[in-house]
């Protein structure tokens, strides 16, 4: 049995320490508290992924009436048909949800339906396709094919409104195969002909979804060498009931909470068999994840490069900026920098994620960032944080190296080594602003 199978329960050799509840909260959320950590520190693996799983990680920091002001955002940002009122609006949830893993998995979901407003160019469907990521983005993975088939946002991307009968259109079809489903190799282009006609009649008005029965092609098509007149109901069954299908959401599963190569290829086959098993059951495939020894083990620590929003939300989150909060609509534009422009990816394939995040340019962006977070830049007001409070409140109010020595454990969830400790402490120059922007600048702060 491997160590993806195998459940993690700490040893010697692998303690449940501060290093791991950083690492969870890092790879499947976005950030934690000192409080919060140290929560799940006492409590033990099961809890803390537990508490993930349920959607009641986050306790500081909450908002009263959450939903009821995520939703006047939303609806604001719509009205106004303001799309970066619409990413901050999507920022301040990853912010201060409770439920941060159904953000993650939003955020997983939007790079593989991805979807574009440069062309879409509708805020209302393109909010309402978020919400469904977020709704369905543990369930089944068919209930959520089946919504992204009549999703309006992704039938505009993809010009599936004017895929008729008498006009074919293949993008749809292509994509619903190639990056949604099954992966490159596991068609032909006979299958994508046949599914463009399965997928004829489905259309858009005024931002809803339209079913025009005059335009679809009633006629038999044959799939994957089967033959019925398919329709994109039954279409979506074929390509769930696929077994390439349980592989790539596999992959894509691997690849957003474990490290770069991490997951071999028989893990991954071995957490296809599990999607199968369970009728491709995302939620569970993600708990499957999150208690294993992979997941927890040696050589997953610090091997994934943390994406531009998991950097952004999890500094302001680890370091307590509540009240008052930065500016969502700043934080969105620092995403953006930092090469992750939400609600516009670059292309149907997303975002290349992993060390692609590190350029040159975003690298010198996170360095950017870390200082204007630190120094209240990112604030109305204009005020810094006030980090010497953050480690008075957390009992860590002593010399500056041994502050500095608190904010590495926060932060990266381990001691910057003396020699390096002595070199950061220098060049700060006891300011604990530049103490803390230099550690959120490190390399271990960049992988999680």
């Amino acid at each position: 049995m491997s160590a993806l199978l195998k459940p993690y329960h700490p040893t010697s050799d692998a303690p449940w320490n501060l290093q791991r509840v950083v690492h969870l909260h890092r790879c499947a959320a976005f950030g934690a508290t000192w409080n919060e950590l140290q929560r799940d520190l006492s409590d033990g693996p099961d809890a803390a992924v537990s508490r993930l799983l349920e959607g009641k990680s986050h306790t500081d920091g909450l908002r009263p009436n959450f939903e009821d002001l995520s939703r006047q955002l939303a609806d604001a940002a719509v009205v106004s048909n303001d799309i970066e009122r619409l990413k901050a609006w999507w920022m301040l949830r990853m912010l201060f949800s409770p439920d941060p893993l159904a953000e993650r998995l939003t955020l997983m979901w939007h790079d593989h339906f991805a979807t574009s407003n440069l062309k879409v160019k509708d805020l209302g469907s393109m909010r309402r396709q978020n919400e469904t990521f977020r709704t369905l983005g543990r369930s089944h993975f068919r209930e959520l094919l089946d919504a992204m088939l009549a999703d309006p946002a992704l039938l505009v991307y993809l010009d599936a409104p004017s895929n008729r009968k008498d006009q074919p259109n293949e993008n749809l079809a292509r994509e619903s195969m190639e990056l949604f489903t099954l992966g490159v190799g596991n068609y032909t282009e006979d299958d994508v002909k046949q599914a463009a006609r399965a997928l004829t009649g489905q259309s858009v008005a005024d931002g809803e979804f339209r079913l025009r029965p005059q335009w679809h092609d009633e006629g038999d098509k044959t799939i994957f060498n089967q033959t019925a007149p398919f329709d994109p109901k039954s279409f979506a069954k074929l390509l769930t009931d696929h077994p390439a299908t349980s592989r790539r959401l596999a992959w894509r599963l691997c690849n957003s909470f474990l490290g770069e190569n991490i997951a071999t290829n028989e893990n991954i086959d071995e957490l296809a068999k599990t999607l199968s098993e369970h009728d491709l059951d995302i939620g569970h495939a993600v708990e499957f994840i999150l208690r294993s020894q992979l997941f927890f083990s040696d050589s997953n620590l610090n091997a994934r490069v943390t994406g531009p929003a998991e950097f952004i939300v999890g500094a302001a989150r680890a370091l307590e900026v509540f009240d008052p909060p930065p500016s969502t609509l700043v934080l969105a534009e620092w995403t953006r920098r930092l090469g992750l422009d939400l609600f516009n990816p670059p292309n149907v394939g997303g975002w290349h994620e992993g060390r692609a995040w590190l350029t040159t340019r975003t690298t010198l962006a996170r360095a950017n960032y870390a200082a204007a977070l630190t120094h209240g830049e990112l604030f109305l007001s204009g005020s810094p944080p006030d980090l010497s409070a953050l480690a008075r409140r957390s009992g860590h109010d002593s010399s500056f190296p041994n502050t500095v020595q608190f904010f590495s454990q926060l932060l990266i969830g381990a001691h910057l080594p003396d020699d390096r400790l002595k070199s950061l402490v220098t060049r700060a120059a006891n300011s604990l602003a530049d103490a803390v922007a230099l550690l959120l600048s490190t390399p271990e702060a960049q992988l999680a």
